[in-house]
């Protein structure tokens, strides 16, 4: 019963849908109604601004990272993995705003952050650099998602000290986020095929200035 308990809490903390409260409670916005009609990170950035990027960003970051550490309470035996990826689901199909959510990109960075931490700065360096050449947040994910699932396999070999053993669990887990982010980038791939994804002003291939 417990373990039942702890799965619904982890998946409604994943429902919070957070760039929709916030844009509504301090902007006056329905997220969703603006440029790709997403309520994540990104959309949050591109529509509200820096501010709100960011509140949104560690919010839904936290909601994967609170979820996922609910495993560590006393007399818990399940596997924190698994209520990270019910925070994921309750991220992507939200209770609380019409099961119509994000693309699972800070929650999943929480569940690692809540999981294991030096494994997180280590994906999230990735992003980082992969950002700072592609200036695309879509592809910078999608790209990470791929590297961090492979590192999940091969970082016990070379790098023991970032992820000390091999985690059959956590490759598991690693393979179905990363199809879930590609299937919710899917029309942000066709945008990049076609040339015309949208890019941030910052990094090698930087969103040039409007005159």
């Amino acid at each position: 019963m417990k373990i039942i308990l702890l799965i619904i809490i982890a998946y409604l903390l994943g429902s919070i849908p957070s760039g929709l409260w916030i844009g509504k409670l301090f902007y006056k916005k329905d997220i969703r109604e603006y440029g790709s009609g997403n309520s994540g990170t990104t959309n949050t950035f591109r529509i509200l601004g820096v501010k709100a990027g960011f509140a949104v960003f560690l919010a839904d970051l936290l909601k994967g990272t609170l979820a996922t550490s609910l495993a560590y309470l006393p007399n818990t035996d399940i596997n924190p993995l698994w209520l990270g990826l019910c925070a994921i689901l309750g991220h992507v199909f939200p209770l609380f705003a019409r099961f119509k959510g994000g693309k699972a990109v800070a929650t999943s960075a929480g569940m690692l952050l809540g999981y294991h931490p030096l494994f997180f700065f280590f994906s999230l360096a990735i992003f980082l650099i992969l950002l700072f050449i592609t200036s695309m947040v879509s592809l910078s994910s999608m790209i990470a998602a791929v590297i961090i699932t492979i590192s999940t396999f091969i970082l016990p070999t070379i790098f023991p000290m970032i992820l000390p053993e091999q985690d059959g669990l956590l490759s598991c887990i690693a393979v179905i986020v990363t199809a879930f982010i590609f299937y919710l980038h899917r029309q942000n791939i066709q945008r990049i095929l076609k040339g015309n994804e949208s890019r941030i002003s910052f990094g090698l291939n930087k969103k040039p200035k409007e005159k």
